[in-house]
Formats: structure tokens, sequence, C-alpha cells
């Protein structure tokens, strides 16, 4: 009998590692055997591999892990992995709640190692096809395509995607293939190799006003001397986030369902409110820091690194160099300027999955999902799709956080899982006891 996953998630970052983590303790607690799957394009468990800038420090508190805000007392939480890892005593003498992202990423690659037998790396999902029984849609047939082009049919009732976004390109550089020019997701790594194919001054201008976008314009100007950076920004300053306790607790999964609950023109309203918490805004302590290098350039006469304020970059050419053609949004003055690279911290897109989606279009009544972040399908479809980080716009800005990733798993998991639950709750509870075994990892 062919297998039939419970689900197969589409991705494996932090979204569906922490589904995973949900999936076995919810297992485990109600006696249940589920078989679920991963696939992940990438050859092994990163997390933005490309912005692990040296020093750089989590936004968050590590209390927002995969698991404490669900279960405090969980194997996979960040304190336990400090624990096991023998560095829970000197992280305490840190006297802070802001682990470095090179430390998280290793505390999500811990966890990820507990699920080897789930995942399966370097397979990139090219489709799903609706797979019937007795004129029901009641599972999918997920497509993947491994490194070594070999494609491989999985089965599934439900699938869950934790996909993360695809890097956002603005339309001055769309057609422009040349490795000069990348994606602030691709910065380590690229950057240097970049840097090591030249020799003398570089030009490197920085698109963005974000916190990476200021991160990189950052680390440029620090570590390597051969380098001039430009930070090109379409506003007139760098503008803080509000991380002030207040405004914070828009982020609290339990304001989930307060956004939830508004109509959609409230919605709209709410999330312009707070947008200054999470996007083109940096950190106040980042700020001080570029303006205190940029003044102390000008006590020593110089100007190696420089802000280019109320600039949009309406076209790019690439030849020898790259040719950055800005306009000013005070006046509409039009000048251009040459770079030897160009980075684009300019953000991603969340609409992926309606590519990986195109094979059961149209059993899809929209793009809206419920509270518990499945999509609406047809009348006589038993299929579940579960979007995470991707339902900015009816779950609120933590969607593409790692703020609600304890909750939100815990919450797709329940409604995965309702109907074995509810099996579970009508036998009797000797019968229960006896079930209750470890839970089985699908290869």
């Amino acid at each position: 009998m062919e297998l039939v996953y419970d689900y197969i998630g589409i991705g494996f970052g932090p979204s569906n590692l922490a589904l995973a983590i949900a999936t076995q303790e919810h297992a485990q607690f109600y006696g249940l055997s589920p078989n679920v799957c991963f696939l992940e394009r990438k050859p092994g468990f990163n997390w933005h591999e490309g912005m692990l800038i040296d020093g750089s420090t989590m936004q968050i508190s590590f209390l927002k892990d995969l698991v404490t805000q669900r279960n405090p007392g969980s194997h996979f939480s960040f304190i336990n992995y400090l624990k096991e890892r023998g560095r829970l005593q000197d992280f305490i003498n840190l006297k802070t709640f802001f682990p470095t992202r090179e430390e998280y990423n290793d505390y999500l690659g811990w966890a990820a190692s507990h699920f080897a037998g789930q995942i399966h790396f370097g397979e990139q999902v090219i489709g799903v096809e609706p797979c019937f029984e007795d004129g029901r849609f009641v599972a999918v047939d997920v497509l993947s395509r491994s490194a070594d082009g070999g494609t491989s049919r999985r089965r599934a009732r439900n699938l869950v995607f934790g996909i993360g976004g695809v890097p956002q390109v603005p339309g001055a550089f769309e057609g422009i293939d040349d490795p000069r020019v990348l994606h602030s997701s691709a910065y380590r790594g690229g950057i240097e190799q970049l840097l090591a194919e030249h020799s003398g001054p570089l030009n490197v201008a920085v698109i963005g006003a974000g916190q990476s976008a200021a991160e990189i314009f950052e680390d440029l100007a620090n570590r390597f001397d051969n380098v001039n950076a430009s930070l090109v920004i379409r506003g007139s300053a760098l503008k803080p986030s509000d991380d002030s306790p207040f405004v914070n607790q828009i982020f609290n999964p339990s304001f989930t369902d307060t956004i939830f609950q508004q109509t959609q023109e409230r919605r709209e309203s709410m999330l312009q409110e707070f947008r200054n918490t999470n996007y083109s805004v940096v950190d106040p302590e980042l700020i001080e820091a570029i303006f205190q290098r940029i003044y102390q350039q000008k006590v020593r006469g110089e100007q190696r690194h420089q802000l280019l304020t109320q600039r949009e970059v309406v076209h790019a050419e690439v030849g020898d160099d790259i040719e950055l053609f800005l306009r000013n949004t005070a006046d509409d003055h039009q000048d251009s300027q040459r770079f030897d690279v160009v980075i684009l911290a300019t953000g991603y897109r969340r609409d992926y999955h309606h590519q990986i989606l195109a094979g059961i279009r149209e059993y899809l009544q929209g793009p809206e999902v419920d509270r518990n972040y499945r999509l609406s399908l047809r009348h006589g479809t038993d299929v579940g799709v579960y979007l995470q980080g991707c339902c900015e716009e009816s779950h609120g800005l933590s969607d593409t956080l790692l703020s609600v990733l304890a909750i939100r798993s815990r919450e797709v998991a329940e409604s995965i899982f309702a109907d074995s639950v509810e099996s579970c709750a009508s036998r009797p509870s000797s019968t229960r006891e006896r079930t209750a075994v470890p839970l089985k990892l699908a290869r």
C-alpha cells in the first residue's frame, strides 16, 4: 500500500522546524503516530546564512524561540540548547536576551538535527497534483527534483508551506543577471568572492533603508579597507525602529486574534500604523554608529562612505561597471553614478507558494486563510493547505517573523490532527495510555 503522509512540509526553515517539534510533542501527548516529512531545497539546514554578519545580534528575545511560549519545559528550548552545549552559565553572565545570529543559527541547526529522519534536503518542489478517491479530492501528490535531476512523487493529506520569502528585486534591476549585482540574502560569501577578484579601491552601492541595508553598509565599512560604500535610500534619513514595550505587544501571539477579527479596512489601517516596527527602519544604536562614522570622516576631511538620501534607482546598466541612474525624490532631478558592486537589500516577496500550487489552483477558493492558516478549498475537497509566513495581511506583522513560531505551530498541528485527537478522546483512557508511544519518524 502506498504511503500517504499526514502532511508534507514544503521548506524546512524555522517555521516548519517549529511545526516538526509541535507535531512530535502533540503526538506524544495524545498517543498518536503520524507520518510526516519535509522537503527542503538547500543541501542542509541553514538560516539566513547570507546575513550572518560577525557580531550581529537577534532583534527578539531568546524567549521567543521555537517552543518556550507554547511549552517552556520543552527539550527544544534555547535554554536547554545552551545547557546541552555547555554554555548556559556563560550565557547568563552575558546579561542579555539577544544572542548573536551566529549562535541562534546554531540553535536552530541543533533543533533540526533531531528530525534528520524526516527531512529530505536537496529537494526542490516543482509542483503538486490532486489525488481523487470516489470523486473526492482527498490528497495531493508533491513532485520534487533532487540536485542530480531525479524526480520524486510523495502523497499527503495536507501540505504546510514554510518556504520563507523570495528575494525582491526592484524593477530597475529586472533582467540583470550579473554576479556583481547580488541580493542581501547572498551577501556573506558573495561579497568576499567578489572582492577577492578585484584589487584596488571598489565602489559598492547598497540599495535599501532597512536593518539589513544598514548592517551591510556598516559591515563593508568595518571589514574592507578598499571599499567605498554608498547607502542609497529613497527617504531623507534612516528612520529608527520602534521596539518600545507597548508597541511590541503587536508581536505577541495573542495579538493575532485582535488583527484577524478586524475588517479588512481596519486591518490595513493597523498594519500601516505599526509599519515602522519592521519595515524600512533601523535599530537606533546602528543609526548612531553610522552617523558617528560619517561625522568622523568629516573630521578627517575624507568621504569614503556616504549616504545618498532622497535617491530612487530608476534604471541600471551593466558594462565594465554598473551605472545607476538616480532620481532625486525631492526635485525629480536625475543623474547617474558608477559602482563596481551593487547589493540589493530590498526585502522579500511572500507569494512563491502560488507558483507551486498552480496544479490545484482550480480547487482554491481564494488567497485568504482561516484563523488556523488554512486556505479555503472548494466543497468536496478534504485536503488541507496551510501557509506560514504568507499571512501578514490577515494575521499581522508578526506573521513573517520568529515571534509567533511556537504558538502558530501548535495551532497548525492541532488543526491538522483534530480528527485524530477526537478519535483518540473517544477511546477508553486505558487504551489511550497503551498507545502513547514515541512519534514515528517517517523517512
